[in-house]
């Protein structure tokens, strides 16, 4: 029994798209037995579906009323969110024009019609490992050697796409800017091994901090962590702020020549906005960035707001 969960839970999620639901039936019951299929009868209904589902792959007619399967395709690449979802149109189309202009915008593959179970199947399975493959590399790149964290670059991705989404749908959005209190001193004490293995540390006090699975860490720069809280009002983020100082320093690493405590301690900087067309997503790094320069100044081993 066990077995055959764990078998369904490893299932890719595939849309399909079609105005026909006779296609939409003849897909479902080709690529069922082996994948988590969805439907869609329009691409207004495809892009609601990819909002709110984890699409592993896209089969998408080309021809529909409304809104054709380009202008979908268009708008999935478009979304940072969803622009690495494969698309493969299908089509009845076999005009080499309608497979360059596909291809040009986004699409991986096409399917003719009428179909052939077995070329579907080979297709849409091979186009499930090479993104297993794509998905695999793109971790790898987005994750800071050391701490095991989100490295600069992932943040800034989730930041923008974390941004849009407050910005959609009128939410808050807070930041929390951490860092080590006199890192560099402990450095020079202990060594750059011990200043490793700090950083490690502290780096899974905060994450093991974090309860909600949006919640988002990454290592910004030497000894500094940024945290962003989707959906997370002001006072929210300074509790999770203030549990993440607590955190830090329950672990007691000790810190001889720190003059504000004999353990490790950390300050953090929290920002929050409700993002709107005036405001630009570095106007809140620079808010938290502010108030982590405040706590500095406090004394450190603080947690302070702008």
């Amino acid at each position: 029994m066990q077995e055959k969960i764990d078998h369904e839970e490893i299932k890719a999620k595939i849309l399909i798209v079609d105005d026909c639901r006779l296609n939409l039936q003849v897909l479902h019951d080709i690529l069922s037995s082996d994948h988590e299929v969805l439907t869609a009868v329009s691409g207004k209904e495809a892009l609601a579906v990819v909002a709110s589902s984890d699409i592993d792959l896209i089969l998408l007619n080309v021809i529909m009323p409304e809104m054709d399967g380009y202008e979908v395709c268009k708008q999935l690449k478009g979304n940072p969110e969803t622009k690495n979802i494969p698309v493969i149109f299908v089509t009845a189309m076999d005009h080499i024009e309608d497979e360059e202009k596909g291809l040009e915008i986004g699409a991986i593959d096409y399917i003719h019609k009428p179909f052939n179970d077995s070329i579907i199947r080979m297709r849409v399975n091979n186009h499930l490992k090479l993104k297993k493959y794509r998905d695999i590399l793109e971790k790898a790149s987005s994750v800071d050697d050391l701490t095991g964290l989100a490295n600069r670059r992932y943040l800034d991705e989730v930041f923008n796409i974390e941004w849009r989404r407050a910005l959609r749908d009128n939410s808050s959005l807070s930041l929390i800017m951490i860092d080590i209190d006199s890192f560099k001193e402990y450095n020079d004490y202990y060594g750059h091994l011990a200043g490793d293995d700090c950083l490690r540390n502290v780096a899974v006090a905060i994450k093991s901090s974090l309860q909600r699975s949006g919640d988002f860490v990454s290592r910004y720069g030497g000894e500094e962590f940024l945290v962003i809280l989707p959906s997370t009002p002001r006072k929210g983020a300074v509790t999770v702020a203030e549990n993440i100082r607590k955190k830090v320093k329950s672990l007691k690493i000790e810190h001889v020549p720190s003059n504000i405590c004999r353990h490790v301690t950390v300050s953090c900087g929290v920002a929050t906005a409700i993002p709107d067309e005036n405001i630009s997503p570095n106007t809140l790094l620079k808010l938290a960035d502010s108030a982590l320069y405040k706590a500095k100044g406090d004394g450190r081993n603080v947690v302070r707001s702008a």
